[in-house]
Parts: C-alpha cells; structure tokens; sequence
C-alpha cells in the first residue's frame, strides 16, 4: 500500500521495567534544591562494625596472685566522607516543522524520556559507580545462586543492613531457577531470602561490564551489591522555548527534555560475574 494512504495513529505506548532502579528498591526523591542536584557528599553510617566488649569486673573468674592486665580498650570509629555525582539525561525530538507543532514535538519528547530515562540512570550508575569500586568476591564465574550467595555475604560482614543486589535483566530469568528471590506481596518489591532488593536494570544489561568497566566475558553475567540507595530527581526541563526551536536554514524543529538524577548508596559495592547457562 502507498505510504500516502496511510493513516496517521498515535505512538505505540511503553512501560519501564517496574523492577528498574526507580522501582521500589529506591527512595525516590522529587527535589527542587538546585545545590542538592549538583551533587552530595555526607557521613557514612552503618560502614563501620558494632563491637562487642566484656566487662572485665563481671567476670566470676577470680585472677589469683596474678594481675589482670589493662581493660581492654573500645574502639572509636571515624565516619567516611561519601559522595555521589549527579546524572544528566536527556531525550531530544526533531522532525520538520510542516504538520509537526511545537506541542507536539515537546509531547513526543518528554514521552521518550518518560520511557527511557530509567535504562539511561541505570546504565550511568553502572558505569560510574558499581563498576568502577566493585570489589570481586570470587575469583571465576560462578552459577547464579553461588554468586548471590556470595554478595549478600559480603553485604552482611561488611554493612549488615538491607541491601540492594543489582542483576542485569539478561540474567534475571536465571534467579527463578532456583527460587533465589521472591515478590514481596506488601510493597511490589523482588526480595531475596536474606531479605535484600533486587535491582533489575534494562541498562545494567546493556552496560554489562566488571570492575575496571572490563566487558563480561561471553556467556556471563556481572552482578552488584551495595548498600540502600536514595535517589535525587530534579524536575523536567524543556529547551529551547517555541520559537528557538526552529532551524530556520532547514525549517527542522529540535525539541530537548532533559532531566538530572543523583543516586547514592553507601558503604560497599562487592561484585560477582555468573554464569548465565544454568
């Protein structure tokens, strides 16, 4: 059929991944603070251990002729300086300004980056963050349900509060192969038995790579842990304004969305590659 006789129809809608990193892992926070968009640093809490100590006059063994030595000393802790870097993503729409309105170009925009703005945060984050200060837990690939084993052990002896595991959604189907995790039915949330949040990313997938952001090898997978995340999400920008959208030498109209993240976790960030046959 000729194109000319096509009728014109709306654009196919989509949903992102509803376990992506702006699911219910995340403390997503809507802020309008310029200074907090432009980046954050604060005081680690939970990175350093809680101790145990024994009273040395409770002790009912008597020390007999000799002396006890000195008590033992507690342990004071300095807090980390952590921070985190904002993330700038953007949609950008053109098409030529004949039976295209500035409306319709910014509608079209703000809709991609509705759709596609969390692969693009995930992919950054992976980059930035979880492969660059990932620490491996295991020296070759393992299976899934190993490899998982071993991160949320790193997360207890390191953080040893609720976590966030961080799975490409390559690799997801595999963690149903051994009822790694489950939907938590009060929150929507996929959950693990220790009780951690899975993460799973359209653009940890994409990404894909291992500390150094060395790709995977064929046939594996990497995956992350850290500790809780708080996300920052500034507000959508348009630019430019109607009339700044027109090329006026090629009468194209160019319409940018644009919107800046800022995620944060703490403490650690451990690593594991896994093999994606079961």
């Amino acid at each position: 059929m000729a194109q000319g006789l096509r009728k014109y129809v709306e654009a196919i809608p989509g949903t992102p991944l509803p376990h992506g990193i702006l699911g219910g892992c995340a403390d997503v926070r809507d802020v309008d603070d310029v200074h907090e968009l432009l980046g954050i640093e604060w005081l680690g809490l939970g990175c350093s251990p809680v101790r145990d100590w024994v009273d040395p006059c409770l002790n009912d063994e008597s020390p007999g002729e000799e002396s006890p030595g000195a008590p033992q000393a507690k342990i004071f802790d300095r807090p980390d300086l952590e921070h985190a870097e904002p993330i700038n993503v953007y949609a950008g729409a053109e098409c030529s300004t004949l039976g295209w309105t500035y409306e319709e170009a910014r509608a079209h925009a703000e809709a991609s980056l509705a759709l596609g703005e969390q692969q693009a945060v995930e992919a950054a984050f992976w980059r930035d963050r979880l492969a660059t200060e990932g620490q491996p837990v295991a020296d070759a690939p393992v299976n899934i349900a190993a490899g998982l084993a071993a991160l949320e052990g790193c997360l207890a002896e390191q953080y040893g509060g609720v976590g966030t595991i961080h799975v490409p959604a390559g690799a997801a189907a595999l963690l149903g192969c051994c009822n790694l995790v489950h939907e938590d039915p009060a929150t929507g949330t996929l959950r693990t038995l220790t009780g951690n949040c899975v993460v799973i990313g359209a653009g940890y997938s994409a990404m894909n790579t291992g500390p150094g952001n060395v790709p995977a090898e064929p046939g594996t997978a990497w995956l992350y842990a850290t500790g809780p995340l708080v996300i920052r999400r500034g507000p959508v920008e348009t630019i430019p304004d109607r009339n700044a959208s027109v090329n006026i030498r090629t009468n194209d109209r160019r319409v940018l969305v644009e919107r800046t993240y800022v995620v944060a976790t703490t403490c650690v960030t451990c690593a594991v590659q896994v093999e994606l046959c079961p």
